[in-house]
């Protein structure tokens, strides 16, 4: 009971003071004034996540572009007052990537003096409302954040995704306060430093109609990235994608992605849904070479066929027959075994190829972690010494891949361009071979196809077709219809 207790903290050396000020720490100056007070305590470490420590620890994506956002973000949160920006943009098109290139700015140092030692942390709205029984408990947990970023004398900046649900979150009806009504005092006196982050529909829905709430955020838009800025986007973002599958991404699949999803999914915004493709013709291939190949496939239940058929002549003491049978199983075995023994030995180069790449990235990302903390022995070791030897594994293991390869091998790991059509076709029912025959081909024999179709109809035809020429030439006035005829 409480002796045994006590007998265990007197024995470990604690005293009363000690206790006191472990529970001083913990509730950081604040009182006991509610039931539910242990909900407030370090409050930010409960319904917030620490941004700069998931980019310490090798967590997030690398954010490639974005430059021209991140400085305006840089210079609003340095303004005295009403420093507090909130990203506009459609769905996928990298609002949420904007405040994580944020954070691995600021971790390495590449941002003005005042914003240097800045923590950027991600309010996780879910985690606020999660099992707030009472009224007033949800209103609570947020004032308690609000606090603790205020204390903080602005070297915390919150991050809000999908801001909009703070209008009208904890209000339990009419005149209630609402989230957004607790927000507005402190991000007026400028003491409380938020990034808000929501589509341009809800913003116009929800925050734009409270003007008072309106005036103290600054709108920065983010638009979707045109088509070369997000090829170099998934270039930037491959290697890790390469290295969650365990397969190489050709160039031209990257390039592919983006040019495919830009002219046939209309409904979605790059890069969000390029990288969807890469991602998903990436996984396709994984999935297939943890499977078992066709030709091993097809021997093993033609033996098990043959091995029925045996069974049932057995039954008719037919010799010759079984004899027969016998012959072509044992054939089929012995090709069956050296199929089976190829396919492993390629199944385990590329699984030692995947190990040697994770290797490499922990390396990295200790190196980084030891050079900012200042060890610059460990950052040797690692660099010099323990990189590069997974990298020279690493290069052995895929010239034996690719002599493997070269000797007609039974394991494809490549995401190429034909994969990434294959998964356009899957989502929007084109045809592969429509997709990849050259722009140039189609419009050449675009009267030939539409002559096929529509009998008789000759100057027409070749009239919308110059229409159409002109148009994917960039010929054509952007502001005026394709063709009116």
């Amino acid at each position: 009971g409480k002796d045994s207790v006590a007998s265990l903290l007197k024995d470990n050396g604690f005293t009363e003071r000690d206790l006191k000020a472990a529970i001083q720490e913990l509730r950081g100056g604040r009182k006991v004034t509610s039931q539910s007070a242990e909900d407030q305590y370090q409050s930010l470490n409960r319904y917030a996540i620490n941004l700069n420590e998931r980019v310490r620890s090798g967590k997030m994506d690398p954010v490639i572009g974005r430059d021209e956002e991140i400085r305006r973000v840089l210079q609003i949160l340095s303004r005295r007052t009403k420093n507090n920006p909130v990203l506009l943009g459609e769905p996928g098109v990298g609002k949420t990537a904007i405040a994580e290139g944020l954070a691995q700015r600021i971790v390495a140092g590449d941002v003005p003096e005042n914003l240097k030692d800045k923590t950027l942390m991600s309010l996780d709205l879910g985690l606020l409302v999660a099992g707030a029984k009472y009224k007033g408990e949800f209103e609570e947990r947020l004032k308690a954040v609000i606090k603790e970023v205020t204390d903080s004398e602005g070297q915390i900046v919150l991050f809000i995704d999908e801001i909009h649900t703070l209008i009208g979150a904890g209000g339990g009806g009419e005149g209630a306060m609402d989230a957004a009504n607790l927000l507005k005092p402190a991000l007026a006196r400028g003491e409380l430093h938020a990034i808000g982050a929501t589509t341009l529909k809800e913003y116009q829905k929800y925050i734009e109609k409270d003007k008072a709430l309106e005036r103290r955020f600054q709108a920065v838009i983010v638009d979707e990235p045109s088509v070369p800025d997000a090829i170099s986007i998934l270039r930037g973002i491959k290697e890790k994608y390469e290295l969650h599958h365990g397969v190489r991404i050709t160039d031209d699949a990257v390039i592919a992605a983006v040019e495919l999803s830009s002219r046939y999914i209309t409904d979605r915004f790059l890069p969000d849904k390029a990288i969807d493709l890469m991602d998903e013709a990436a996984a396709k291939l994984r999935i297939e070479l943890n499977s078992m190949p066709v030709e091993l496939d097809e021997i093993q239940r033609r033996m098990m066929q043959l091995e029925i058929e045996r069974e049932a002549i057995r039954r008719e003491d037919n010799h010759d027959r079984e004899a027969v049978l016998s012959k072509e199983l044992a054939e089929l075995g012995s090709q069956r075994d050296e199929l089976k023994a190829k396919w492993e030995g390629e199944k385990s180069v590329l699984n030692n190829i995947q190990v040697e790449k994770e290797n490499i990235e922990r390396f990295k990302t200790e190196a980084e972690q030891a050079e900012r903390q200042g060890d610059y022995g460990r950052v040797a070791e690692l660099r010099y010494g323990k990189i590069q030897e997974a990298e020279q594994k690493l290069k052995a293991l895929q010239d034996e891949a690719n002599a493997n390869k070269d000797g007609g091998g039974m394991l494809q790991e490549v995401v190429t361009s034909e994969d990434i059509a294959e998964v356009v076709a899957k989502w929007t029912g084109i045809p592969v071979s429509k997709m990849l025959q050259a722009e140039r081909d189609k419009l050449l024999g675009l009267e030939a196809e539409l002559g096929r179709r529509v009998a008789g109809q000759s100057e027409a035809i070749a009239a919308i077709s110059d229409a159409v020429r002109r148009s994917r030439a960039g010929l054509q006035d952007p502001k005026r219809p394709i063709g009116s005829f």
